[in-house]
């Protein structure tokens, strides 16, 4: 896969560096001269020097061959412009922009540009960890319109003991697969939750926040 990624040293090495590490060719755009020899002498990279939202610096880099473009710059406004240059007028397959100001994320994905948010990411992981210990948002699919997480049981869920009939998974949603004692279930209406049953679970985003109460709420 060739990949092309347009940001700052300190947005684009780690990432660019595991790129690299899977066998895949990947160049940097970036603006700053000396941002770029650093670059260049850490990564078998292909580095270039300018604008990446000036698309005779796109073509230049390669865009016509491209997989994939990343956007990754500190600026929102640059990164929707190299995103819809990438795929309106290189015809880039897979574009994907970063969202410094969550508040902008609506209107890329209305734009047609995926995007993501590391700030909304952030609070996530955050919230996540504070509030649901039994609780882990594995990804999203289809720019956020599904919801894959893994659900931990415990003795006091009010689903434990139960069969996946029986705890009335509303409609849009379902218990992928069951990891119990490290051994996987696909599990049918008749399975039994257990104990320490880890639940991959999908659900759309309005009724993610019903399905983990179902799961988790203590017994009643």
């Amino acid at each position: 896969m060739n990949i092309m990624i347009i940001g700052a040293y300190q947005s684009v090495y780690y990432l660019c560096r595991l790129f690299l590490s899977k066998g895949y060719k990947v160049t940097v755009i970036n603006r700053n001269q000396e941002e770029c020899e650093r670059l260049a002498h850490n990564l078998k990279a292909t580095i270039v020097h300018g604008d990446g939202s000036d698309p005779q610096i796109l073509e230049e880099a390669g865009a016509n061959s491209a997989d994939a473009i990343l956007a990754i710059t500190p600026n929102d406004q640059d990164n929707l412009l190299i995103c819809q240059l990438g795929f309106s007028h290189f015809h880039i397959p897979r574009t994907l922009a970063v969202v410094n100001d969550p508040d902008n994320e609506h209107v890329f994905r209305k734009l047609g540009v995926a995007a993501v948010s590391l700030t909304r990411v952030l609070s996530m992981l955050i919230e996540q960890q504070t509030d649901f210990d039994d609780i882990t948002n594995l990804f999203s699919i289809g720019e956020g319109k599904i919801n894959v997480t893994e659900v931990v049981l415990s003795t006091s869920s009010r689903a434990v003991g139960k069969t996946v009939q029986q705890i009335g998974m509303p409609n849009g949603s379902l218990i992928a697969s069951i990891l119990r004692q490290n051994k996987p279930i696909v599990p049918s209406g008749s399975t039994q939750l257990l104990d320490k049953d880890r639940l991959i679970v999908v659900t759309l985003p309005e009724n993610h926040g019903e399905v983990l109460k179902i799961l988790t709420s203590d017994q009643i």
